[in-house]
């Protein structure tokens, strides 16, 4: 496959950083990038009337970025004080094909003279009079409404559009095996969800799923083939998921029941190709069918992979408290693969304009979505002020491209396959139900509880009062509450970051009110008080933590599931 020759993907001087001067007229300079009329992907402009559906209208009406540091979220301002550390979870050593090796940004809010000041200041609103407003019927019904089936039609009524249009349908649902019944082979699995804003205890539910490009869906001879599909999705698996600490040579992962002979891949190691088997043993030098010439690299993605996010209200009724309404729908693809030389290259690149302070910038326009220098391009669809879920402008997608592009932590800058639950049960809609607090990769200690322990909150802003009345009693982390929740215990992590239903409605009011403002590029986050623990604006640049030495290296996406088993006598 082509490798794209490394370019430039940022504008400053070959001597050093833009001067102060540019780097403070950096938000004007980027209104033609900005402009989706100057792109050719740019949908015809049609009059509508005021209660139309027109999933373009605010993308079309943006004119300028005013936050060109939105890829840093709200979370990076947190005051952390000398004893609470929440950046450990992103910001931590170098580990697979990751080099970003950051973790001293742990000690130093290391912005750029514009992100000094913190744009995200939705944080600071005090919205509680407004949510006591609102009543739990009106917020329910809400919720519960269906926002999601009306994008595609509403995406294609408008001719010239070359962005992602969602080909899933929610409503045929999905087979025992996660399969999406629409025959759009989109497959949903079950993970852990990755520490602290992604709880449901925070404000939303989520769900992932992952297409693989068609010749991995088909056999040798050209034909459509789950029994292939699934062989491939179980190799990917076990080249994303098993950590790093593991060569290739003793790799092992417990996968769905494979047929080896469909496969035509000796996957369980005992030198023979025949038989179902239900465990990867050494990683398979390719994968299967008509993907056959494709190599398996651990922590690569092959290029056209796909995964849909969803992201919901949290329903403290539904299954897997799950609305039915959409806050986003989230779409990232491969579009290209990195030879070795270059993605040091661009990590090298990251290191450098990171030092030298440098502006990110993300090639794309709303409408084609955002392209990162390591190959994935990103796109999303948010609530319009009615709730119907629309094109999100440039600036709103450049939110998502900080943590998806440039942390330590990632696995080739994804989070949720490397955190499935293994096997055939994590082939699945998302459901947390029976998914214990395992500790992660290279720890002992339940990976909720260190959390806890390490932030001194249920979130990063420690904001959240209802985890800290439930776990930190006097002031002091209650371990053995925590604890059941971890293997050995008789609960499972619903007991630990599931929110009452009163908060959940609170929380469900809160993002209420962002969408009716439309105020998504002041925050995103639904706080039911103004935040108390986040900088409004950054006169020194010390976190506090080297010096009390609460600074950690050990962050990491994978997970010891290893740990549920008994151990050996």
């Amino acid at each position: 496959m082509p490798i794209p020759r490394p370019q430039p993907r940022r504008t400053y001087l070959a001597s050093g950083p833009l001067p102060r001067r540019l780097r403070q007229l950096w938000p004007a300079l980027l209104l033609a990038a900005a402009s989706p009329l100057a792109s050719a992907q740019t949908p015809s402009a049609t009059p509508v009337s005021s209660t139309a559906y027109d999933p373009y209208s605010a993308a079309a009406a943006e004119k300028l970025i005013g936050n060109v540091e939105a890829g840093v979220p709200p979370q990076c301002y947190t005051r952390t004080g000398a004893n609470s550390n929440p950046c450990w979870t992103c910001h931590t050593s170098r580990n697979g094909r990751n080099q970003t090796d950051d973790w001293r940004l742990q000690q130093r809010y290391d912005f750029s003279d514009l992100g000094r000041t913190n744009h995200w200041t939705n944080l600071f609103q005090d919205r509680r009079a407004a949510i006591a407003g609102i009543g739990d019927a009106e917020a329910l019904a809400y919720i519960r409404q269906d926002n999601y089936a009306a994008l595609r039609p509403a995406l294609l009524a408008q001719a010239g559009y070359q962005g992602w249009v969602p080909d899933l349908d929610y409503r045929q649902g999905f087979d025992a095996e996660g399969f999406a019944r629409d025959g759009s082979d989109w497959r949903a699995f079950r993970y852990k969800p990755f520490p602290g804003t992604f709880w449901p205890t925070n404000g939303s539910t989520d769900d992932v799923l992952i297409r693989l490009p068609a010749r991995f869906r088909t056999d040798a001879a050209g034909h459509p083939s789950r029994a292939v599909y699934k062989a491939n999705l179980a190799i990917l698996e076990a080249a994303m998921a098993v950590p790093d600490t593991v060569p290739d040579a003793r790799l092992s992962r417990s996968i769905e029941p494979i047929d080896e002979a469909t496969a035509g891949i000796d996957l369980d190691g005992d030198g023979r190709i025949g038989g179902s088997v239900s465990r990867i043993r050494s990683l398979p030098a390719h994968y299967a069918g008509a993907a056959a010439g494709e190599t398996v690299l651990r922590y690569d993605y092959p290029q056209g992979t796909e995964f849909l996010h969803t992201v919901r209200y949290v329903d403290p009724d539904a299954p897997e408290l799950m609305s039915a309404r959409f806050k986003e729908v989230r779409y990232a693809i491969k579009r290209f693969q990195l030879n070795e030389q270059t993605r040091q290259w661009r990590y090298d690149e990251e290191a450098q304009e990171r030092d030298i302070g440098g502006l990110p910038h993300y090639s794309g326009t709303s409408y084609s979505g955002q392209t990162n220098a390591f190959g994935w391009r990103l796109q999303g669809y948010i609530e319009d002020a009615a709730g119907r879920l629309r094109l999100q402008t440039r600036e709103e997608q450049i939110y998502c491209m900080g943590c998806h592009t440039g942390i330590g932590v990632t696995v080739d800058q994804t989070f949720s396959l490397p955190r499935k639950v293994p096997g055939a049960a994590g082939w699945g809609p998302q459901s947390l139900a029976g998914i214990q607090d395992v500790p992660q990769a290279g720890s002992k200690e339940p990976e909720i509880l260190r959390y806890l322990r390490r932030v001194g909150g249920g979130d990063e802003f420690r904001a959240n009062t209802e985890m800290l009345e439930r776990f930190f009693s006097g002031g002091k982390l209650d371990t053995a509450k925590v604890r059941r929740a971890a293997p050995g215990g008789k609960g499972d992590i619903r007991d630990l970051i599931t929110p009452s239903r009163r908060r959940a409605l609170q929380l469900d009011k809160a993002y209420m009110l962002i969408v009716r403002e439309q105020s998504f590029v002041h925050g995103r986050d639904a706080l039911l008080a103004p935040a108390v623990n986040v900088h409004a604006q950054l006169d020194n640049n010390d976190t506090a933590l080297k010096a009390s030495g609460r600074t950690y290296r050990d962050g990491r996406l994978w997970l010891d599931w290893d740990a549920l088993q008994p151990a050996r006598p």
